[in-house]
Order: C-alpha cells, then sequence, then structure tokens
C-alpha cells in the first residue's frame, strides 16, 4: 500500500483530520496497523497503536501511558472507505465505541450519540445498523474470552 495517508472523519463533532503524525507500521488488504502519539498532551494517554480491520468495521487501540504501560483498549465501530488513486484511507466514526481497561471492564460508550446523529439525519438507516451490529459482535467476542485474536494481532507488529 506505499505511504497510505490515513483521515478520520467525526460526525460529532464534524471534523475531518489528516492523521499525518500517525507512523503506519504495516498496511495490506485486511489491516492496518499504525503507531501514534496523543494529538492532545494528556496526563493519562501518551501514545499508543491502532489495528484498522476493514472487514469487521473495527478500530481496535492500545493506549498506553507514558511508561508504555497498558491504560486501555480503545475499539471504535467505523466504517472504511479506501481511495486507491490517493492512496489513501478514511475512517468515519459511527460513533458506537467499546473500552477495556486494564482491569478488565467493558464499556459501550456513546449511544445516546449514536442515537442523536441518526435523529438529525448525519447518520442514515444503513450507517446505524451497521453500527449496532458491530458493536453487538465485538461485544460478543469480548464477553467470550475471544478479545486476545485482535490484541494479539496488534501486540505482533509493536517492538
Amino acid at each position: 500500500m506505499g505511504d497510505l495517508i490515513l483521515y478520520r472523519k467525526r460526525l460529532i463533532p464534524d471534523e475531518n483530520v489528516l492523521l499525518n503524525k500517525d507512523t503506519v507500521i504495516y498496511a495490506d488488504d485486511s489491516k492496518i496497523v499504525t503507531r501514534w502519539n496523543a494529538i492532545n498532551p494528556r496526563k493519562d494517554i501518551d501514545h499508543g497503536y491502532s489495528l484498522y480491520l476493514p472487514e469487521f468495521g473495527y478500530k481496535i487501540s492500545k493506549f498506553l501511558r507514558k511508561d508504555n504501560s497498558l491504560l486501555k483498549w480503545y475499539c471504535d465501530i467505523v466504517e472504511f472507505y479506501f481511495d486507491k488513486e490517493n492512496n489513501s484511507c478514511t475512517t468515519l466514526d459511527l460513533l458506537l465505541d467499546v473500552t477495556i481497561s486494564e482491569t478488565g471492564e467493558i464499556r459501550l460508550l456513546d449511544m445516546d450519540e449514536l442515537a442523536e446523529a441518526h435523529q438529525k439525519g448525519l447518520i442514515d438507516d444503513d450507517l446505524l445498523r451497521k453500527s449496532l451490529f458491530r458493536a453487538d459482535k465485538l461485544l460478543k467476542t469480548v464477553y467470550s474470552g475471544n478479545f486476545n485474536k485482535y490484541s494479539d494481532i496488534l501486540d505482533s507488529y509493536i517492538e
């Protein structure tokens, strides 16, 4: 995929951000692995890694503290748009997120934002369904103890 250009598009707030400071470690048609530093300086999150999985509609990120210890796993439910001509990938945030804390606490976030976006016409019925089905599938994977099938893939690329 060469020098892949990444964008993150959000609906709430409405923004399309070029992720030009992210480093693409690996990219093929089935996955993209990146390393990144927190965009805005924070006390809790310093840097991390992300695994983009177009087949599933997930972006799974490992949020790390400055000392490289795990803060949490943050899983975005997304839609992928590839532009082969410009060698770019845009992830559209479908608003639902699943987090897994370092202690194993699992949370589903932003259901209210998903409902608001649908009500305002920012997200259509098709993307609403995709968001719900993808979050459900990911939660079932986590609850069944099989999240490591994703975390192990990402960890295999971390030096």
